[in-house]
């Protein structure tokens, strides 16, 4: 079994919870990054057409405030990924830019978010160093998503009853318009309701 195979997918419970702060940066805390830097990568060799941008420590089973985020998006052979534990939104810009976004934790579904251009997002490093990111366009559609994460929240959360936002991959590579019924009364995707 993969480290992929340990990649926790909807309707997992964990997703939909609160994840807790780190309090202290332990062995277990960097023993958690190194895991999801092996699942995000260990998961892109199986699909050849996508890439493992970033990844919410939810995502592996464990409710804790950290993300591991893609330093290079444009280049799939640099898989080296910063940590950012305790990330939180400082400020988001008025103008917003819709875009595709998908997640590991949500297979074959892709969507169409609106989100911020520009986010400031306070956290710590892996080193204990405290920073802030001021991120605009991809880098900042990421961060939020992640962060995201951390509050039990999905990207398809912000579609939900938008009937032309959802999408799927095919076989080329290329995103195909999913037809709504497809993903409108999913329980995987939304839970038991």
């Amino acid at each position: 079994m993969g480290m992929k195979d340990q990649i926790r997918v909807v309707p997992d419970p964990v997703l939909r919870q609160k994840a807790e702060k780190v309090g202290e940066i332990t062995d277990e805390v960097r023993q958690i990054i190194e895991e999801m830097r092996k699942a995000s990568l260990d998961w892109e060799r199986d699909h050849p057409h996508e890439m493992s941008a970033a990844m919410a420590a939810p995502q592996l089973g464990y409710s804790k405030q950290i993300v591991i985020v893609r330093e290079n998006n444009d280049d799939k052979d640099d898989a080296s990924f910063v940590a950012l534990i305790n990330p939180t939104v400082i400020r988001t810009s008025s103008k917003t830019k819709r875009d595709y976004e998908g997640c590991l934790s949500v297979p074959d579904i892709y969507g169409m978010i609106e989100r911020p251009e520009k986010a400031t997002i306070e956290a710590t490093m892996e080193n204990g160093d405290e920073v802030r990111i001021k991120a605009t366009d991809g880098t900042a559609r990421v961060l939020l998503h992640e962060i995201d994460h951390m509050n039990g929240v999905l990207f398809i959360d912000h579609i939900r009853g938008q009937k032309k936002a959802f999408y799927r991959l095919d076989d080329d590579g290329k995103l195909q318009q999913l037809d709504y019924s497809e993903v409108e009364n999913n329980k995987s995707l939304w839970g038991g309701e």
